[in-house]
C-alpha cells in the first residue's frame, strides 16, 4: 500500500502484486485442509458387506451415480447402532447425514438383480431397498482441486526460473543471457562519471608510463604511419588501495573513449562454458565501441597459473576461461582500437602465457605513495571537508607513512566523523591525529578495567620501548607514548621517521629488534617477572629475525642465500633447505635475538631511574609526546646524528617505511 499526500486529504493507493495470487492459493489450500474435511467421510466398502446389511434390514436406499458408483444410505437405527458399537469397527465413524458407504459396481443390471435377491433372502419384502439412478457432472470445486497441484508446481518452477534470470541472466534479465558479459560501461559523453588525471593524486611515474596509451587512443594515425604498435594490454600491479582502478578510469577519461569495467570473478560461473562465452561477448562489445578500454579488475581470479592446482583438471572452467582470454588477446581475432587494462596485487601467481609480449606487454607498478604524493592525495580528499584554517597537509602526510590512497581517504572520513561526534563546526588537527590513532592502533578503550599495579606495569613497559628507541640512532624517532588501551594492546609507543627510509640495512633491523624487546626487559628489570603482554613484540621481532637470516642474507654463517619464494610456486610441505641448514638458521635467529636483547638490557639498566620518571609522567598524563621526553632523557640519538652526519643520496628501496607501533 502506498500513501500519497495532497493539500487536504491523504489518498491510499493499492499496487497489485503478482505474489498476492500465490498467497491466495496457499491460503485456500490451508483453509480446505482444515475445514474442507471437517465432516465424517463415507466408508469405502464392497458388495458382500452391503448384501449382509440388506439381509439384516439396515439399508434404506442405494443411489447409483453415473452407472459406476453406488452410494448406500442406512436406516437411522442402523446408523446409531454402528456408531455406538465396537471401537475397533471400521463403521464406528460413519457419517450421520448423507451416504454412509459407497462401492464400485460393474453393471447396473447385475446390481439390480443382486439387491432384489438379497431382499427376498431377508424375508423383508414389505420394506424393499429403493434403487435410485443419477448422472452427475464434476463440479468446479472438484476441477479446481484436481488442477490446483499442477498450478502450484508450475508457479514454483516459474519463480525459480525468474530468480535464476535475475542472478545469472546478465544485463538482459533472461536466463538465455547467462553467457553475456556483465561489464559496467562508463560512457565518455557522461561528464558526471568522467574521471581524469586531476582526480588521481600521486602516481606520477605510473601516469607518465600510461600516458603513452592515452596518446595512442587520441592520435592513433600518427603511430600507424610509423608502423608502431601500441601494447595490447597493460597490467597495473600494486598493493590494495593504491588507486589501480581509479587510474584505469582516468586513462579512459583522458582519452575520451568508452570504458568497459568487469571483475575477474564475473567470468567464473557454475555452468560449463559460461566464462569463455562471457570473454567472447566482452570483446565483441569492445569492438563495437572501438576505440575503447577494457578493464579487468582482480584478474588473478581467472589468470592463475594453469596446472598448479591439484584440485582442478585440464577441463576446469577457470582454465577454459583463461584460454579464451589468451585467444582473444593473441590476435586471432582483430581487436583494433581495443586496449586491455588489468589490475592485480598478486602478479606472481599469474600464468606466464598471460604475461608474454603481445598480451599484457607491460607491468605498471602502482606502489604506495611517498610523502609528497600523500600530500596531494590529502588535497583531493579534503576538498569537500570543512576544515580548520590551521590544517597543514604536509604534517598529515608525514604522520601517515606507508598509507595507501584508500587509507588516506579513510583517515579524512574518520576525522570528520570524530569532529561531528564532538559537536565541532570544523575538522581540526587533533581530529586527524585521533583518526590516525584509530586506524593504526584500533578503537580507544578508556574505560577498560585495570588495577593501579597493571597500569604501572604498562607504563614501565612503554617507557622501556621509548627509552631504547630514543637511545639508538638507527631507530625511528619516537613520536608519542600512551597508556590508553587501544584494540588488543594496553598501551603503545609510536614512532614515525622524519624522512622515509628507502634503504634498510642489518644495523637498522638490529636496532628495531632492540626497541621491540625494550618493553619486556623494562618489566623484567623493575619487577623480576616476565609478562604475557610482550607477545606481539616477540612475534614481530621473531619474524624480522627469520627474514634477516633466511630471506635477506644478513647472516654471515648462512651466507648470501635467500630462500624467499616470490612466485609462490614452491611446495608448502617441503623446505627449500636441508635439516642441517634449518638447525643453523634457528641458531642464527637465536644469536641475533640474544644480541638485541643484551643491547636493549644495557640501555634499560643504565636509564632505569629515568624510565620510572617517564612512567610516572605517563600515569599522570596518559599520553606524552617527544617534547615531554626531552627533559627526562635529553636529546634523542636521531637528533644528534642528524646534526653531525652529512647528507647522502638515497639508495634503492628495499622495505617500505611506515608507522611503527610497539605494544
Amino acid at each position: 500500500m502506498a500513501k500519497k499526500k495532497n493539500n487536504k486529504n491523504i489518498i491510499y493507493s493499492f499496487r497489485f502484486n503478482f505474489m498476492w495470487i500465490w498467497a491466495g492459493i496457499i491460503a485456500a489450500i490451508i483453509l480446505y485442509s482444515f475445514f474442507g474435511e471437517g465432516r465424517a467421510l463415507p466408508v469405502t466398502s464392497e458388495w458382500n458387506t452391503v448384501e449382509q446389511m440388506i439381509r439384516q434390514g439396515e439399508v434404506e436406499r442405494i443411489k447409483v451415480v453415473n452407472k459406476n458408483t453406488a452410494q448406500v444410505y442406512l436406516t437411522d437405527e442402523a446408523i446409531a447402532a454402528y456408531r455406538a458399537g465396537d471401537e475397533n469397527s471400521r463403521f464406528k465413524n460413519i457419517p450421520e447425514q448423507g451416504e454412509q458407504l459407497n462401492f464400485t459396481i460393474g453393471s447396473v443390471d447385475i446390481l439390480d438383480r443382486d439387491v432384489k435377491q438379497a431382499v427376498e433372502d431377508s424375508g423383508l419384502e414389505d420394506n424393499p431397498v429403493a434403487l435410485e439412478y443419477f448422472n452427475e457432472s464434476t463440479g468446479w470445486g472438484d476441477v479446481l482441486l484436481n488442477i490446483l497441484p499442477w498450478v502450484f508446481l508450475v508457479g514454483v518452477w516459474f519463480f525459480f526460473i525468474r530468480s535464476m534470470s535475475r542472478g545469472a541472466g546478465g544485463a538482459g534479465g533472461n536466463i538465455m543471457n547467462v553467457g553475456k558479459a556483465r561489464a559496467q560501461e562508463f560512457d565518455k559523453d557522461n561528464p558526471d562519471k568522467r574521471v581524469t588525471f586531476k582526480d588521481v593524486a600521486g602516481l606520477s611515474e605510473a601516469k607518465i608510463e600510461i600516458m603513452e596509451i592515452v596518446d595512442f587512443l587520441r592520435k592513433a594515425d600518427k603511430y600507424r604511419e610509423l608502423g608502431a604498435k601500441i601494447p595490447k594490454g597493460a597490467l597495473l600491479v600494486g598493493p590494495p588501495g593504491t588507486g589501480k582502478t581509479l587510474l584505469a578510469k582516468a586513462v579512459a577519461g583522458e582519452a575520451n573513449v568508452p570504458f568497459l569495467s568487469i571483475s575477474g570473478s564475473d567470468f567464473v560461473e557454475m555452468f560449463v562454458g559460461v566464462g569463455a562465452s562471457r570473454v567472447r561477448d566482452l570483446f565483441e562489445q569492445a569492438k563495437q565501441k572501438a576505440p575503447c578500454i577494457v578493464f579487468i579488475d582482480e584478474i588473478d581470479a581467472i589468470g592463475r597459473a594453469r596446472g598448479k592446482n591439484a584440485g582442478f583438471s585440464g577441463n576446469d572452467e577457470r582454465e577454459n576461461t583463461l584460454n579464451q582470454l589468451l585467444t582473444e588477446m593473441d590476435g586471432f581475432q582483430t581487436n583494433a582500437g581495443v586496449i586491455v587494462l588489468a589490475a592485480t596485487n598478486r602478479a606472481d601467481i599469474l600464468d606466464k602465457a598471460l604475461m608474454r609480449a603481445g598480451r599484457f606487454d607491460r607491468q605498471i607498478d602502482v606502489g604506495l605513495p611517498d610523502v609528497k604524493e600523500r600530500e596531494e592525495i590529502f588535497n583531493v580528499h579534503l576538498r569537500h571537508i570543512k576544515l580548520d584554517e590551521g590544517i597543514d597537509r604536509s604534517f598529515l602526510a608525514k604522520q601517515t607513512p606507508g598509507f595507501s590512497g584508500a587509507d588516506i581517504a579513510n583517515v579524512c572520513n574518520e576525522a570528520a566523523l570524530i569532529a561531528a561526534r564532538n559537536n565541532k563546526s570544523k575538522v581540526e588537527r587533533e581530529d586527524f591525529v585521533a583518526a590516525i590513532d584509530r586506524i593504526v592502533g584500533g578503537l580507544e578503550k578508556r574505560h577498560k578495567t585495570m588495577s593501579q599495579a597493571e597500569r604501572r606495569a604498562t607504563a614501565i613497559h612503554e617507557a622501556g620501548h621509548a627509552t631504547v628507541m630514543w637511545r639508538l640512532k638507527d631507530c625511528d624517532p619516537v613520536l608519542k607514548v600512551t597508556v590508553i588501551p587501544r584494540g588488543n594492546s594496553l598501551g603503545a609507543t609510536w614512532s614515525v621517521p622524519d624522512e622515509e627510509r628507502v634503504h634498510v640495512t642489518n644495523e637498522v633491523l638490529e636496532a628495531k629488534l632492540a626497541g621491540m624487546l625494550g618493553g619486556r626487559i623494562a618489566e623484567e628489570v623493575n619487577y623480576g617477572t616476565l609478562g604475557a603482554g610482550a607477545l606481539s613484540d616477540l612475534e614481530r621481532a621473531t619474524k624480522i629475525t627469520y627474514a634477516m637470516v633466511a630471506y635477506y642474507g644478513m647472516s654471515k654463517k648462512i651466507g648470501p642465500i635467500s630462500y624467499y619464494d616470490a612466485a609462490g610456486t614452491r611446495d608448502t610441505f617441503t623446505k627449500p633447505f636441508s635439516e642441517h641448514t634449518a638447525v643453523e638458521i634457528d641458531g642464527e635467529v637465536r644469536r641475533i635475538m640474544e644480541e638485541a636483547y643484551q643491547r636493549a638490557r644495557a640501555i634499560i639498566e643504565a636509564d632505569n631511574e629515568k624510565i620510572n620518571q617517564m612512567a610516572d609522567l605517563l600515569l599522570e598524563k596518559e599520553t606524552i609526546y617527544a617534547e615531554d621526553i626531552v627533559p627526562i632523557l635529553g636529546a634523542s640519538a636521531q637528533t644528534k646524528d642528524a646534526a653531525t652526519e652529512p647528507a647522502t643520496e638515497d639508495a634503492p628501496a628495499t622495505v617500505a617505511a611506515g608507522v611503527t607501533v610497539a605494544d
